[in-house]
């Protein structure tokens, strides 16, 4: 499995952006989908995950109401759309995949996820 995000860049606090990932490489159910984020300052953490049937979504609680988890399983695409952005949000940002996931159940821990995107940076200025 390949999971290729984009979508990042520079954007001033308040901004908006919106990050996407493309799995290939893997056919049969969906995968259970998750985006984290990592700084200078911060180890690597969760910001939001999917289920494969997109019914769950779990999010941080620094981006709950800001940020938006939404998946097309027909494109194999996972977004996340970022509002409100603030200073704080900026680092790179890694799409992951869990393999043989429940159709229902998001996950929330690194070491759950199979395989990892080549991450995208975001920059929010103030």
């Amino acid at each position: 499995v390949q999971l290729q995000a984009s979508g990042g860049g520079l954007v001033q606090a308040g901004g908006s952006l919106r990050l996407s990932c493309v799995a290939s490489g893997r056919t049969g159910s969906p995968l259970a989908m998750g985006w984290f984020r990592q700084t200078p300052e911060k180890e690597r953490e969760l910001v939001s995950s999917i289920s494969g049937d997109g019914v769950m979504a779990a999010y941080a609680r620094s981006v709950k109401g800001r940020f938006t988890i939404s998946r097309d399983n027909a494109q194999n695409t996972v977004y996340l759309q970022m509002n409100s952005l603030r200073v704080e949000d900026t680092g790179v940002y890694f799409c992951a995949a869990k393999d043989r996931a429940y159709p229902g159940s998001s996950y929330e821990r690194q070491s759950e996820y199979d395989y990892w995107g080549q991450g995208t940076q975001v920059t929010v200025s103030s």
